[in-house]
């Protein structure tokens, strides 16, 4: 059966919860909550990104997060709130699907790194 990439983002949107930059500036800086960009480098280096927020381009994100791979990021913690954002949400969407179901409970969806900018939010170059 073929799934389209429409039919990919539904799924993930409803399995991951969107949040909005009000409420994740209220999580910046909290020892339970990891901020992670999927954008690629490039894109992070044009813009900056959330203050403290891994960036880690989408296609790395299954090796960082499984414990079991060599490549292990250990920032990576089932217990705690991983709050993921792209360039329109799409990405993230994605990233926090599979993050889901690798037996990450807590994830959330921010969206863009334009919210986050047009909401005031903090960015670290």
């Amino acid at each position: 059966m073929t799934v389209t990439v429409q039919q990919m983002l539904a799924a993930a949107e409803a399995v991951v919860p969107r949040i909005t930059a009000d409420e994740a500036k209220g999580l910046v800086g909290r020892p339970d909550v990891v901020f992670l960009d999927v954008r690629e480098p490039n894109e992070v280096a044009a813009s900056g990104k959330v203050p403290g927020a891994l960036a880690i381009p989408r296609g790395l994100l299954e090796f960082r997060a499984d414990p079991a791979s060599p490549m292990h990021d250990a920032n990576f913690d089932r217990a705690k709130t991983i709050v993921a954002y792209c360039a329109s949400g799409g990405r993230s969407a994605l990233v926090l699907k599979t993050l889901h179901d690798m037996g990450y409970a807590n994830v959330r969806n921010l969206g863009g790194f334009k919210g986050w900018v047009d909401a005031g939010g903090a960015i670290e170059k």
